[in-house]
Parts: C-alpha cells; structure tokens; sequence
C-alpha cells in the first residue's frame, strides 16, 4: 500500500450524463469551478473534458480548452492539470447491412495531431492515451485506436513536454501500452490508468484489478477505478493493491444511493477511505514527485 495515494478527480467527461445530475458541470467556468473544489477537497489531478455550450456533448473545442486551463491557473496554480486526448476517436457504423453508412452525427475520426491540438497549444502537465480499440456500450460505437496512431500519439505528446496517462480499458489495451514502454516511447516512470467496468471493456471487480496490476511493469505508477456504484469499492481495492485512485462525475454520479454527488463530495468521501485505510492524501506537489514530474 503506498503511503501516500494521489487522487485524481475527473470532473465531467463526454458521456450522456447531463440529463441524469441536476449539476453536470458544461461550460468552462463551471467545469473550472468544480476542478477547484475537488482540488481543495484533496484531488491532487484534475481531469477535465470540455462540452458543447448549446448540446452539453463532448467537443475538442481549444477555445473551450483554453477557458478552462486559464480558470483553474488564475486560482490555483498549484492543482496537476490533466486534459483527455480521448476525443476523436469515434466511430459509429451504420445499421444492419450498411456498416459503411457511418451515422456522421456522432462520428469523429481525425489524425493524431489533430487530436492533439489542445495539449499541443495548452500544454497541460498530463493528458491521456488511450490505448486500444474498444466496443463502447451495446450501440454501434466503436473507439478507433490503431497502433500506428498511438505510437504517433506518444512521440506527439513527448514533444509538447506532456506525460501521458494510459488508459488501459482491457488486457490487450495493458499489452500494447508494456509493447510503448519497451520501445521506449513512454517515459519513466510510466503512469498507468486502470480503467474498470465500461461495456465491453475489463470487468469491475476484484480479480480483474488484481490481474492487471499483476501484469504492469515494475516501475509503473499506476491508478484504478469502476464506474457508477463500484467507484468507492474500487477505491479501496486500488488503495490495497499499492495503487492512486481516480473519482468524479465522469464515471460515477451518485455519492449514496438517491443521493446525487459533486466532484468535492466524491473526493471527500475518497480522501476519508484513504485516510481511514491508514495512508494520507498526496498532495500536487508530492503527486509530481510520485510521477517523476517538475513543476510546469
């Protein structure tokens, strides 16, 4: 178990969400907003999606970016900044026997430099890659993550200065991102991102975190987390197993069952599980050290 478990928090991710929490965080300055509450309710990291104003859908707006980078900093210069590079990646097929009819509404492909555009201009300390290909949910939406596009993603992002946080959403996602590190793409130590429970991914539970902690590299900084009601459990599990844990709005909108959560409320109730686990709670600056990072 480490002695000191970094909490990231992700504020509000892409999903279709605003629709199910009164409070879902849309434009820059309330997604800024509630980044900073979860940083002062512990979270060393925050990361942090943008949304269309008009439709609450994900967007790779930069403006929108960019509003958001600049809220945080002028209050909080100190809380690690972590952009998704998750979005352009996704496909939806068309129906029946036109797979190639793609539905364009809710299709978004583009190359990595286009994907990358933000943390190439914003420079966040960490943004992530993704690093696999996945069915998403029981739709016809498939993530796109070739691995010619990812080893370009990861010289792309060691050029801005920018460590990468791989999202690791199923075992073959976990060996292609052990075949980056040994081709050396990723730097030491590299930051992995246990992603649990999102159809049809790794399983959330017990035996699967165990088995993808067991496969990490020996210097792997790692975190973990389950969506919707196994968010706090797995808290715990990641806590046990020597892992960082990540909460938030993102992946889980309830803080008891009936009760809607905030992104302060999740990390609060996260920092008590560490606390009561018998670690403390890294704060920004050690989180850097942990992740061999300098201040930006």
């Amino acid at each position: 178990m480490n002695p000191k478990v970094i909490i990231t928090c992700a504020v509000t991710g892409s999903g279709d969400t605003v629709d199910k929490h009164p409070a879902i965080p849309v434009s820059p300055e309330q997604i800024a907003n509630s980044a900073l509450e979860a940083a002062s309710a512990g979270a060393a990291i925050v990361h942090c999606h943008v949304r269309n104003l008009e439709t609450g859908k994900g967007t790779r707006d930069v403006t929108l970016y960019r509003e958001v980078m600049e809220r945080i900093r002028a209050k909080n210069t100190d809380v690690i900044v972590n952009f998704t590079a998750g979005m352009g990646g996704d496909l939806m097929i068309g129906d029946g026997e036109t797979p190639r009819e793609f539905d364009e509404d809710n299709t978004d492909l583009v190359g990595p430099v286009e994907r990358l555009l933000h943390v190439a201009e914003l420079k966040p300390e960490i943004c992530t890659l993704d690093c696999g290909s996945l069915n998403f949910g029981d739709s016809h939406s498939v993530v796109i993550q070739t691995p010619i596009q990812l080893r370009e993603q990861a010289k792309l992002i060691r050029s801005y200065g920018v460590k990468p946080e791989m999202e690791i959403f199923d075992s073959g996602n976990l060996w292609f991102a052990k075949q980056m590190c040994t081709e050396e793409l990723i730097d030491e130590p590299p930051m992995f991102q246990l992603c649990l429970g999102i159809p049809w991914g790794a399983p959330v539970n017990t035996q699967t975190m165990a088995y993808m902690v067991g496969e990490l590299p020996s210097n792997a900084v790692w975190a973990g987390f389950g969506i919707g009601r196994w968010q706090m459990p797995m808290v715990a599990q990641a806590i046990l197993l020597g892992g960082h844990v990540r909460v938030g709005l993102e992946d889980n909108l309830y803080l008891d069952k009936g009760v809607y959560a905030s992104n302060a409320s999740l990390t609060e109730r996260a920092t008590e599980i560490i606390r009561l686990l018998g670690a403390q709670v890294a704060t920004a600056d050690e989180a850097r050290d942990i992740l061999g990072m300098k201040r930006s």
